[in-house]
Parts: C-alpha cells; sequence; structure tokens
C-alpha cells in the first residue's frame, strides 16, 4: 500500500511540477510578446506623472508671482511694468485690479473697455457699474435682461425708480413686478410698488 501511496505522490508532484512549469513557459512568452509595450506603458504613466508634478508646479509659481505682483501694485498704483505683468501671469486678477481701481476713480472709459472681460465677473460688475452710474434706462434695461446678470433685481428697481421720477407709474410696477418674492429687493419693490399710487 504505501508504495502505491508513493508512487501517486510522486505522480501528483510531477503533475504540479509540470503546471508550474508550463504556467512558467506561457508567462515567459507573454513576457518577450509584449515586453515592449509594458516597457512603454511604465514609461508613457512615468512620464504622465512627472509632467502633472511639473504642471502643477509651474502653476503653483505662477500664482505665487502673480499674488507678489500684485502687492507691488498695491504699493505703488502708477506702475505700468508691473501692471504689465500682472496681465501677463493672471489676466483675470489684472482685469479685477483694474475694475478696482476704476471704480475708486469713477473711469467710466476703463469700465466700458472691462465690459468684454475674460473674467465673467468682472464683466457683469463693469457693466452693471456703467448702466447704474450713466442712470440711463436703456443701459439698465439691457443689463437686467442679460440671463446671468448679478445684479439684475437692482438694475430692475434702479430702472423703476428712474420711471417713477418722470411719472410713468405703470411702467415702473411692470419693472418691479419681475422682481422674484425669493429675492432680497423683494420688500423694496413692494414698498416702491404703493408710491405713485393715488
Amino acid at each position: 500500500m504505501s508504495l502505491k501511496n508513493d508512487i501517486e505522490m510522486v505522480k501528483e508532484e510531477l503533475t504540479s511540477e509540470e503546471k508550474f512549469f508550463e504556467k512558467a513557459v506561457v508567462t515567459e512568452k507573454f513576457v518577450k510578446k509584449y515586453k515592449n509595450l509594458m516597457i512603454g506603458s511604465v514609461v508613457v504613466i512615468v512620464l504622465l506623472v512627472a509632467g502633472n508634478i511639473t504642471y502643477t508646479i509651474n502653476k503653483q509659481n505662477t500664482i505665487d508671482a502673480a499674488n507678489e505682483t500684485l502687492e507691488e501694485l498695491q504699493k505703488d498704483t502708477t506702475n505700468q511694468t508691473t501692471l504689465a505683468r500682472l496681465n501677463s501671469l493672471s489676466p483675470a486678477l489684472h482685469d479685477v485690479w483694474v475694475y478696482s481701481q476704476a471704480v475708486a476713480s469713477e473711469d467710466l472709459n476703463t469700465l466700458d473697455t472691462l465690459k468684454d472681460s475674460k473674467a465673467a465677473l468682472v464683466a457683469d460688475l463693469a457693466s452693471y457699474t456703467l448702466a447704474q452710474s450713466s442712470n440711463d434706462l436703456s443701459k439698465l434695461e439691457a443689463y437686467s435682461l442679460k440671463e446671468n446678470a448679478i445684479y439684475k433685481d437692482l438694475a430692475r428697481v434702479q430702472a423703476a425708480v428712474l420711471l417713477l421720477n418722470s411719472g410713468k407709474i405703470d411702467e415702473a410696477h411692470s419693472k418691479l413686478s419681475m422682481i422674484s418674492i425669493d429675492s432680497a429687493l423683494s420688500k423694496t419693490a413692494t414698498a416702491l410698488m404703493h408710491y405713485g399710487v393715488k
């Protein structure tokens, strides 16, 4: 019995070793066949990671340089070289700076140039400031009709006040009725609706 068991054990061991070698040969063939592809994949992954790290570091350096340039501008607001450098580093931050200076100095020409800014917030604020400062009904209406206007309801209130002052009460009420109940200006609009009622 033990001889028979020994023979069975040897057969099983040989079968398992044979399977192991068979798998090793298949693996070796696979590695030889796809070696270049695997090496290429590893190289591509390493290059992507290195590129991403480089991009992140470069972007952070640009942000830091833009912030330093902005600090320089705060010290000397008339330095055109620093302003040009800020524009090259961060056009959006440049437009914010120019907008803040234009509002402070009430420079309508500069605000007019900022209406087309690529910084959406600056473009919207410049458009509103121009319409509001001009007291022009058509400009306020045009601004309030913009889809994503930030101060849409405020422009409507200001347009309604202009209409009320010129005696056009029905048109003013029409403007005020466009203001949503959820708006922060809804109470103001309601109060103005009673103005001029006889």
